[in-house]
């Protein structure tokens, strides 16, 4: 152990270990006094193990747009990670996977979860003292099944009290978005989920959401990471007992709570009750995630007929029977499809692990089984429920200007052109389900002092009611990864919300005798015909991040002045330009560059939040001339023109980036 100073300094020296990641692992070594943190890095340094250093040291976890995220099992694994392999296991623990979290700055273990809960509990305690509130804050903590979730859910639990918050711990795992409830529901002052929604299995993280069930935006974000970033150790001093907070465990009553408003998003009770007598038969998959907890009972509740895919009910941070738990991947969802195909069944949904994600795979004309994008998913739901709130006379000629339909940016565009129809608002935001989060407080705030004295009480018609006679209605909302929400007691996207109103569109396709494919091309036919192409190029590690940057800096500085012969238009640089919404609010900065080119095609790049990704979005469409729709052929003919376009398009930015990074 004394000679790693040393050891240290002479790979700085000749390069192999980054200077940054050298000053993290003293200061590890310094503030920890977990035996598994000491001897896990002398192991590593005395194997010169340089590039797993840097990768767990180079940097010191920051908030993103999904809070914490990292590995919590390394590329490599040191002995005393590993543990005894004849060890009792405990209840959470799968076969197969390490005793302890890896260490590192930048990795989620026991030092992180305690350092980001120490500094949350401070901003919460400086929040309370600043606005005079009684009592003293709570925290609801959820997790999902991941590795270590449960033990790091424990952890925030007990840093929570023992520094004099009172925490809400579910008994088990629960998924995102009852979390985001839960905040909502018991008016607690902030919510921890213990998650790394649908990353690789060696991954986890930790999302912060702050009073009004929403993840953190300014100013608590900036305000949690100062707290955070002063906390020097995982070693805190707890407050005396009967300065400490109090332990809940949070059970059945929330799952209830969470049902019943669930319950509340489907439009046409008539038309979910026919849906088993119509014929519609699904399977419904959770991947290994906490979508078996609420998913299920709610489809049983409504009385929808399904099958489940038995071995993927079960809880398992491996996720052994797919590549990754994420239902953006065909992949994830073979065994549903597989099982579909045996069964006849029209339409498969699927979740992630904390169950904020959905997709499908439904039946076509042809009867082979098709996977919608996310964007076309969402857009099936956007187009029902504004169609459907039209024919019950919720929204009207007189009040459809006070109802609105969030996207993002980089969101099809379809969702727009829906929303403009009707004379709906369409409200675009930056990536992360926050922004829409904060839209629906915004809201809430314009509601009158008396209505919102009471709003989380009241019913789910009542706030429609206070909404489109005083503030605005949220419709629907969504992002093109597979994210999706109808209403705003949840304050961020859910999987379980979007598997109900998901059902309640194939229900209706099926009593029009139509497949999702035939509904999608009435949308086309309607609205233009609208095609997104999504592509990412990873980079892993210290020296992956660095590539990322040069790219972004690379297109800030040089972006394209025309590509494949076709000029660029313009570009919009979010990171640089102030930029306002349709309802006149500032969009926050960030990194994102989007290019139009003169055809109509559009590029969006930005690097991911939460995945050592940069990410390329590309658009395309076609509209009819006004007052009029496509044909069937006019529709085949166009959308096999712009796939096209779209494919070369991503053939010349794979070029180009290896051209900007001097491949």
């Amino acid at each position: 152990m004394s000679d790693i100073p040393t050891r240290l300094h002479s790979a700085v020296q000749s390069g192999a270990l980054l200077q940054s990641s050298a000053t993290n692992i003293h200061q590890m070594l310094a503030r920890s006094d977990s035996p598994v943190v000491q001897q896990s890095i002398a192991e590593l340094v005395e194997a010169g193990a340089w590039d797993e250093l840097n990768d767990r040291f180079y940097k010191t976890l920051a908030f993103g747009t999904g809070g914490l995220r990292g590995r919590t099992i390394g590329k490599i694994v040191t002995a005393d990670e590993r543990g005894d392999p004849q060890r009792q296991r405990g209840p959470h623990e799968q076969p197969g996977r390490p005793q302890w979290p890896c260490v590192g700055t930048n990795a989620m273990n026991f030092y992180n979860i305690s350092r980001a809960t120490q500094g949350l509990v401070a901003h919460c305690q400086e929040w309370f003292a600043k606005n005079k509130l009684p009592g003293r804050p709570k925290i609801v903590i959820a997790h999902d099944t991941r590795h270590f979730s449960r033990e790091f859910a424990e952890l925030a639990a007990k840093v929570a009290t023992e520094l004099g918050c009172d925490a809400g711990l579910f008994a088990g795992p629960r998924s995102t978005p009852q979390l985001s409830f839960a905040v909502r529901h018991t008016n607690a002052t902030a919510g921890i989920v213990i998650t790394a929604s649908h990353n690789p299995p060696h991954d986890n993280g930790y999302k912060v959401y702050f009073d009004d069930g929403a993840q953190v935006v300014e100013p608590h974000a900036s305000g949690i990471i100062g707290k955070v970033n002063a906390v020097e150790s995982d070693v805190y001093k707890p407050l005396p007992k009967d300065q400490q907070g109090q332990l809940i465990v949070l059970g059945q009553e929330l799952d209830d709570a969470y049902m019943a408003r669930l319950e509340s998003l489907v439009l046409d009770r008539e038309l979910v009750a026919a849906a088993a007598r119509s014929g519609l038969k699904f399977v419904f998959t959770p991947i290994h995630g906490t979508g078996a907890i609420i998913t299920g009972p709610m489809l049983d509740r409504l009385g929808f007929k399904y099958l489940t895919v038995a071995e993927q009910e079960q809880f398992d941070g491996r996720f052994p029977t797919v590549k990754s738990p994420n239902p953006e991947n065909a992949e994830a969802l073979a065994k549903g499809i597989a099982l579909a195909q045996a069964e006849g069944a029209d339409l498969v949904m699927a979740t992630d692990p904390d169950s904020d994600r959905m997709g499908v795979a439904f039946r076509n004309r042809a009867g082979e089984m098709e996977l919608p994008t996310g964007n076309q998913i969402g857009s099936l739901i956007t187009a029902y429920r504004v169609k459907r709130l039209i024919e019950q006379g919720v929204i009207t000629p007189a009040n459809a200007a006070r109802c609105v339909i969030i996207k993002t940016f980089v969101t099809t565009d379809l969702q727009k052109a829906i929303a403009e129809k009707h004379g709906l608002r369409c409200v675009e935001t930056l990536t992360g389900f926050k922004y829409n989060g904060e839209k629906l407080a915004k809201y809430e705030r314009a509601l009158p002092p008396e209505i919102r004295a009471r709003y989380r009480s009241m019913s789910e018609s009542e706030t429609r009611a206070a909404r489109l006679a005083h503030s605005s209605f949220y419709v629907c909302g969504g992002e093109e990864s597979y994210g999706y929400s109808a209403a705003d007691f949840v304050r961020d996207k859910d999987g379980n919300g979007a598997v109900v109103c998901f059902a309640e569109v194939a229900a209706d396709a099926k009593s029009r005798a139509l497949t999702l494919d035939q509904v999608l091309a009435e949308i086309y036919a309607e609205s233009g015909f609208y095609l997104e192409k999504n592509g990412s190029l990873t980079f892993e590690g210290a020296d992956g991040a660095a590539k990322i940057q040069r790219l972004v800096e690379s297109y800030a500085a040089l972006p394209p002045a025309e590509i494949e012969n076709v000029p660029v238009t313009g570009t919009r640089n979010f990171a640089t330009q102030t930029f306002t919404d349709v309802e006149g609010d500032t969009i926050p900065k960030e990194k994102m560059l989007m290019i139009d080119l003169a055809d109509g095609r559009r590029i969006a790049v930005r690097p991911s939040g939460t995945e050592p990704k940069i990410k390329f979005y590309m658009y395309a469409r076609r509209a009819p001339g006004a007052g009029k729709s496509f044909t069937a052929s006019e529709l085949e003919s166009i959308k096999s023109q712009v796939r096209a376009s779209l494919d070369q398009l991503w053939t010349w930015i794979q070029r180009d980036v290896e051209v900007r990074l001097g491949a």
